[in-house]
């Protein structure tokens, strides 16, 4: 406590809390749980190296070996260097995979996103017992198995007893009683594109109904004070507030369609004439149906460097969008 001599402070005297106890000192406790925190993350750490690490190096020694049947029964190690690599890339196949993985992806996401998006809205303006149906209707679908999801939508549009073929020959579609979904190109990923949305929406929707819950009402109120129709509100209200969300599920999906396997793989085996293949089903056949295991690597790694891109365009545009909003205020 300070003592005052003569109208002088003196601030040298101690200070004491209450009773005359040393003051306490605020903040101590969580600088150390602050210190502490790095040493807390080492087992998590250690486990993504284990888990992650190890794989993506073995990966990428076998991407620089020529391994083949014979090499892995006699545990040889040839050693190609970039040869795979020149391979792949000089290939016409590559660049015709890569690209039809692009356009495959584009589609998928922009469906994901537009369905997604109206149906979160729906869930944001429907009543209680309506909006919890069709949330448990959302969850159902989300969490069934990805397999078990497949396989109900191979018997669905089954050629000779699938639902759809029947339904529409009930519906005067004859020529389509016994249509085979999988034996072209378009209809075939037409089926996978069916399901891939089928099985994301879930995740869109929800997350958007429960971001909506959290834009203050008075924008709203506001915004139709204006005379702001629905599509204005949307536009000047739901999605600026939400934006950051847009760009984060965006990019995930972007991510989950880019590297869906299973789906493309139990309908067809990226068949028909492996004109269905992505990247991840044309690294697999490659791999492990080829048995070039080193080619396989290869295109897995080349996988992630293309998923890398679109990650760093992503971080360039959440970036640029900090900056715009900083500048603003």
């Amino acid at each position: 406590m300070a003592v005052q001599l003569d109208g002088v402070v003196d601030q040298t005297a101690p200070r004491t809390g209450k009773g005359g106890a040393p003051p306490t000192r605020r903040g101590g406790g969580s600088r150390r749980a602050a210190r502490g925190a790095p040493y807390l993350l080492l087992p998590a750490l250690l486990a993504t190296a284990v888990l992650l690490g190890w794989p993506m190096v073995r990966n990428l020694l076998l991407s620089f070996q020529n391994l083949n049947m014979k090499e892995l029964i006699q545990h040889l190690a040839d050693w190609r260097g970039i040869g795979n690599y020149q391979e792949i890339l000089g290939s016409e196949q590559f660049w015709r995979v890569t690209l039809r993985t692009l356009v495959f992806t584009a589609v998928n996401v922009v469906l994901i996103m537009v369905l997604g998006v109206l149906i979160g809205l729906l869930l944001a303006r429907l009543g209680t017992k309506m909006r919890l149906t069709l949330s448990l209707a959302l969850v159902l679908a989300w969490v069934m198995p990805v397999i078990a999801a497949t396989t109900v939508f191979q018997w669905l549009f089954d050629s000779r007893y699938g639902v759809v073929n029947w339904l529409l020959d009930k519906l005067g579609g004859h020529s389509m009683a016994h249509y085979d979904w999988v034996g072209s190109q378009l209809s075939t990923f037409f089926v996978i594109t069916v399901l891939i949305v089928w099985q994301s929406l879930p995740f869109v929707a929800l997350n958007l109904y429960a971001a909506t819950t959290t834009i203050p009402k008075e924008l709203y109120e506001a915004a139709r004070m204006d005379g702001a129709g629905t599509w204005k509100v949307f536009t000047s209200v739901t999605f600026p507030f939400l934006k950051p969300f847009f760009l984060a599920t965006t990019f995930l999906e972007i991510i989950w369609v880019f590297k869906a396997f299973p789906q493309i793989f139990a309908i067809n085996e990226g068949g028909p004439d492996r004109l269905t293949e992505t990247l991840p089903v044309y690294a697999f056949t490659e791999g492990v149906g080829n048995l070039h295991f080193g080619m396989g690597a290869a295109i897995s790694l080349l996988t992630i460097v293309v998923l890398l891109v679109m990650t760093a365009y992503y971080l360039r545009l959440t970036v640029k969008q900090e900056q715009q909003e900083e500048n603003e205020l």
